[in-house]
């Protein structure tokens, strides 16, 4: 059967499916795992001998990709009015994210696939500030359909509200960007207040736009010929949905718990540290303080030896401090925001 974004599905009798957001970091960059072509997240129905959800998630996600599991979490669960099974019910959707080391990578021999997440959400990655499509295409589009609202004043400016909150945009690079005949690429370095966990809150309004093949809305003959590599690779049925909210949670979590030592080797640099969570927050770390926080907070430790590193000078390997993580879970461990 035929796939598409929004609504085909294979009907089962089932009503509940688990679904999980597997997040590794490779060589600084932050990846999901992924099955059939990177269309789908590990997925599978909650069958009765899963004496629960936990359980069913981690069957699924190690028969279908052969990826053991540790770190895992609850995402959130949601009805999918869209999908129903063949007794007309509709489907239960229960998430989960899970972090894997980076030294637990192995060669899948399966048909899943990892991915790095900015494939999915090229308008999330300012490492190198914020991307050209944001007001290029995305925020005009986005006050296109702002606009599109009949005969309702205040509903227009409740919507350029949203995008003036969810993409970081000043009212007056708005009204710039609004106007082309005054917008110019050097307004986008004015008005800039990026919020990174917001990233379910920026798919969703894509969503509602329909910007997006997801969504029912979608209407490719509107929008400019190469929107498709602009807007990122879509998904089948909500799955980039579910990648947005573990992305938001993550970013989230990061700033009041040291998740990301669960994605780390056993030893690495500080450098290497930094550049894990600059790849999961998507934004630049000001190093200095970075390491001030590190300090002060007896979050990592010292080993004594130091990386081989064929230019310059070595740098000293670390490693994470494990009764931290005990601590962790009765007090709050902040992580730095960006510069």
């Amino acid at each position: 059967m035929t796939l598409s974004y929004s609504h085909a599905h294979q009907q089962g009798s089932g009503t509940t499916e688990v679904v999980a957001v597997l997040v590794a970091i490779t060589d600084h960059t932050a990846r999901v795992l992924t099955v059939d072509q990177g269309k789908l997240l590990p997925n599978g129905p909650l069958m009765p001998l899963h004496r629960s959800l936990q359980a069913g998630v981690r069957q699924w996600v190690e028969e279908q990709t052969q990826q053991p599991l540790g770190y895992l979490e609850q995402l959130y669960t949601f009805v999918d009015t869209n999908r129903r099974n063949i007794d007309g019910h509709a489907l239960v959707y229960v998430s989960y994210l899970g972090l894997v080391q980076e030294t637990q990578m192995q060669v899948l021999q399966s048909k899943a696939l990892w991915r790095d997440w900015y494939d999915y959400f090229p308008w999330e990655n300012h490492l190198d500030g914020m991307p050209a499509i944001i007001m290029d295409f995305i925020v005009p589009a986005l006050l296109d359909w702002a606009n599109s609202v009949p005969d309702s004043i205040a509903q227009q400016r409740r919507r350029r509200q949203r995008i003036h909150l969810c993409w970081g945009v000043d009212t007056e690079v708005l009204d710039s960007v609004q106007d082309k005949n005054t917008y110019h690429q050097s307004s986008t370095t004015n008005g800039y207040d990026w919020v990174s966990e917001h990233v379910l809150l920026r798919y969703e309004m894509l969503y509602e736009a329909g910007l997006i093949p997801e969504s029912s809305n979608y209407q490719p003959q509107k929008l400019p010929k190469h929107w498709a590599q602009i807007i990122g690779t879509p998904m089948y049925y909500d799955h980039r949905r579910v990648i947005a909210t573990a992305i938001s949670r993550l970013r989230a979590k990061i700033e009041y718990r040291p998740l990301i030592f669960g994605l780390m080797p056993d030893v690495f640099t500080l450098s290497q540290l930094q550049q894990s969570v600059e790849a999961l927050s998507g934004v630049r770390l000001h190093k200095q303080n970075f390491r001030r926080l590190l300090d002060s907070q007896n979050l990592v430790t010292e080993t004594g030896q130091s990386s081989s590193a064929q230019r310059g000078r070595p740098a000293k390997l670390y490693r994470f401090c494990h009764d931290i993580e005990l601590q962790s879970l009765l007090m709050d461990s902040k992580l730095p925001k960006r510069k």
